[in-house]
């Protein structure tokens, strides 16, 4: 099993069909598609394919920088946010990590290669999925050298509490504990300004954010990590392999985030289709549904008898499967929010495999 969704082509391939068959489910890429004004960005400047692009991205983190009203030397971009998830770990050299399941594997993969011990703090149904008060307990206590933290939660598009989270930050400064935040989906919510104001304050913190979802170019590829620490930023920047990012990915990041009507109609769509497919989803007694804040809903079947990814590949759908996430089981699956149409589509599919029709 992947350890990512989008894997449309080896699905493709399981059941004798072509990829462009299959509706894509399993990656939670905004439907809108690129933005009109990066195609056009592209299109005018093809000719930065015909040099290599400036190898500290001057005018890039300039570009970040001033969304985030910052100085160009508290941010590094990468090649997506998973590049960034490897840089920090390899320059914090951990010795003990905590870590919330379920969540993301690169935290773990990117742990365990500097050999660092990892504990889980583990999430259940029981408690919503969600972390409380014993959070802070057991950082206290275990004083690990550091937390990382998705807000959202991916695969569950859950968002903490907010006293809470304050709370966790409070705590990791008080023990000296790196706090990395993953903040990958976190513009899909248009109320939420995240961490990164709180920088400056907190020198242990740091904040990670990806383009690629939010803007539909996961072809290209960018994240960012943003810290206080402008002499952590720099070792990383010094430390890494030259080029990661390519020509147009970094175009990409030079402009979209001034596209204040994509970012609005991606808003408007979201608070639409997230209500209904969410109501869609709920109707459906075989299952039990997580009310997430970002662009996926979290679910667990009820009849564990049904392999409910391999049923609706049946319907050339594709959504994914959560049982290799720990604390998961075989049952739990997750579903992007896409079209109108494209989640119509789901839910028929659904009540065909499930009876509910």
């Amino acid at each position: 099993m992947s350890e990512h969704g989008g894997n449309v082509l080896e699905m493709a391939l399981k059941i004798g069909t072509d990829a462009e068959n299959i509706i894509d489910f399993s990656a939670n890429i905004n439907p809108l598609g690129m933005p009109e004004s990066l195609k056009t960005a592209i299109v005018a400047q093809l000719n930065r394919a015909e040099r290599y692009p400036d190898v500290k991205y001057r005018q890039l983190h300039s570009a970040l920088a001033r969304v985030h009203h910052c100085q160009p030397e508290n941010i590094m971009a990468g090649n997506g946010a998973t590049e960034l998830i490897y840089a920090i770990v390899h320059h914090l050299q951990p010795r003990t990590a905590l870590l919330l399941t379920p969540g993301f594997a690169e935290y773990r993969r990117a742990l365990q290669r500097v050999g660092c011990q990892i504990s889980d703090y583990a999430m259940s149904e029981a408690d919503g999925f969600q972390p409380d008060e014993r959070l802070l307990d057991v950082l206290a206590q275990s004083r690990p050298d550091c937390l990382f933290l998705a807000t959202p939660n991916n695969p569950t598009g859950l968002m903490p509490d907010a006293a809470l989270l304050q709370a966790i930050v409070q705590c990791c400064h008080q023990y000296q504990i790196a706090l990395i935040v993953d903040e990958a989906f976190i513009d899909f919510l248009p109320e939420a300004t995240g961490l990164t104001p709180q920088l400056a304050a907190f020198p242990r913190l740091y904040v990670l954010r990806s383009l690629t979802k939010f803007f539909a170019i996961p072809g290209l590829r960018l994240g960012y990590l943003l810290s206080g620490d402008q002499v952590a930023i720099a070792q990383m920047k010094q430390l890494r392999e030259p080029w990661t990012i390519n020509a147009f990915a970094a175009l990409a990041g030079e402009i979209i985030l001034d596209d204040h009507a994509y970012i609005q109609a991606t808003h408007q769509w979201l608070a639409q289709q997230q209500r209904w497919l969410y109501q869609q989803l709920c109707s459906l007694p075989a299952l039990r549904v997580w009310q997430g804040a970002a662009n996926y809903i979290f679910l667990r079947c009820l009849k564990p008898e049904i392999d409910l990814q391999q049923a609706l590949l049946q319907h050339h759908i594709l959504i994914r499967h959560c049982a290799n996430y720990p604390a998961l089981t075989r049952d739990h699956y997750r579903v992007a929010v896409k079209s109108a149409a494209d989640n119509q589509r789901l839910i028929t599919a659904l009540q065909q495999v499930l009876g509910h029709g």
